[in-house]
């Protein structure tokens, strides 16, 4: 193997560590839950991808198809942001270390194919973590308040120009 080669094979294997590393949050030191919330895909161009907010206000985006930022992307968010992400999301925390789903043929009996799903977990420390897993093509009136918080999360972020959706590769 020729040198240029194996300088190449280094600087590649040394640029997917830090990929790697950038993927992570630090442990927070402020009380309270880090919030992962995931917006998977859908049958059309729905962005995809997961997000984690720590208390201390460390956020890290990492998305999987049609957002606007190529790969794992950090970013903070205010106290006050985060207070109200929160309290947005606490009227439909299940019960604490529990999982709750709301899908098409458990708990929903109006439901849209192709849409995208959600998942909402909480963890604190070493504590079971509480999970909110939602489909959102269940169209029951009882859960237009949990779409309508959904959709308001990027802007409650303030990262809705990171989830942007952009057109496929191609098209």
């Amino acid at each position: 193997m020729g040198t240029k080669t194996i300088m190449i094979l280094a600087a590649t294997a040394l640029l997917g560590a830090c990929a790697t590393e950038q993927a992570e949050l630090e442990k927070p030191t402020a009380a309270g839950d880090t919030i992962r919330f995931s917006a998977g895909p859908c049958f059309g161009a729905c962005p995809s991808y997961t997000l984690r907010v720590t208390p201390d206000g460390s956020g890290l985006i990492e998305p999987q198809r049609f957002t606007a930022v190529p790969g794992p992307t950090r970013f903070t968010v205010t106290p006050l942001q985060y207070r109200r992400f929160r309290a947005a999301l606490l009227q439909f925390r299940p019960a604490q270390g529990t999982v709750k789903r709301i899908g098409q043929g458990e708990n929903c009996t109006r439901f849209a194919t192709d849409m995208p799903g959600y998942v909402i977990e909480w963890t604190r420390g070493d504590a079971q973590p509480t999970r909110l897993e939602f489909q959102s093509g269940c169209m029951d009136a009882g859960y237009g308040k949990l779409r309508a918080t959904i959709a308001s999360i990027p802007k409650m972020l303030d990262i809705a120009a990171m989830v942007k959706p952009t057109p496929a590769k191609g098209k």
